[in-house]
């Protein structure tokens, strides 16, 4: 008790309440370095502030420090080891935005033509998988991402890098339940294509045509059997060596180009 009448802070009380402050500040998320952060202004993605390095900056930096005055967001000059602390071994290139919280597309506000694309990802975690995909999934057009709540990597910093700013361009759907979502699809005229070792058909022997849905499961556990159950087609990619898969990104790269270049086919013989 100190002699002021005032019960006196423990080691473990004030780590406690620094990690509280801590939370309550980092709500958001950030985007770390020059491309990411830029495409985070294009993209149109809510940004709290923006932090810059104090000192000599690179011309992208300043187009950046142009746009983001012209869309009025905060603009703050941090010392560069307040930087460094934020990104942790990251490369932040002088430059960080503080994001509010992904805005996750709403299941039901989904739109779909024809030929539309969706993409699932059942229970993935790795979140430098989640961001490679993203820009694979960005690249060739994928129409929405699709993955749970539960049991499921998330939209955070990590993704946002990974990405390289693909996040603000792709349109993700966060669902309670894939199973529930992804037999909502059924019904609105999808088929699914699973990825899964014990395939039936090889990945470039499948018709992509009309609506579909790509279903990629977990890095270590593969497909959940109730999403199993649901696919209408189980496909494989061949392996010639002595590994018998292949990282879940590359493997998710391979199904969506094969379905870009049948779709650019299918358009180039009209």
């Amino acid at each position: 008790m100190k002699k002021d009448g005032k019960q006196r802070q423990t080691y473990k009380q004030y780590q406690a309440r620094s990690k509280a402050r801590r939370h309550k500040v980092e709500d958001g998320d950030y985007a770390i370095g020059i491309h990411p952060v830029e495409e985070a202004i294009k993209g149109g993605r809510t940004i709290n502030k923006l932090m810059v390095a104090k000192g000599k900056r690179s011309k992208r930096i300043h187009d950046i420090i142009v746009l983001a005055k012209a869309r009025r967001l905060f603009i703050q000059e941090v010392d560069n080891r307040a930087l460094d602390r934020i990104a942790e071994a990251g490369n932040h290139q002088g430059i960080i935005a503080y994001l509010s919280p992904y805005d996750y597309y709403q299941f039901d506000d989904m739109q779909f033509a024809d030929d539309a694309l969706v993409l699932a990802l059942n229970d993935l975690t790795d979140v430098h998988n989640f961001g490679s995909i993203l820009r694979s999934c960005e690249a060739v057009g994928v129409d929405y991402v699709l993955i749970p709540e539960r049991r499921s990597v998330q939209v955070n910093a990590t993704v946002t890098k990974t990405s390289a700013g693909a996040v603000e361009h792709v349109k993700i759907v966060r669902v309670k339940s894939l199973g529930n979502a992804l037999s909502a699809l059924k019904e609105q005229g999808f088929w699914l294509i699973g990825a899964d070792v014990a395939g039936d058909k090889q990945y470039d022997a499948l018709d992509y045509s009309g609506k579909k849905v790509i279903v990629m499961g977990a890095e270590d556990r593969g497909l959940s059997p109730h999403i199993v159950r649901l696919c209408d087609f189980l496909t494989y990619i061949p392996m010639h060596g002595k590994v018998n898969s292949l990282n879940v990104s590359v493997a998710t790269s391979l199904l969506l180009y094969e379905w870009r270049r049948q779709r650019k086919s299918a358009v180039d013989n009209i």
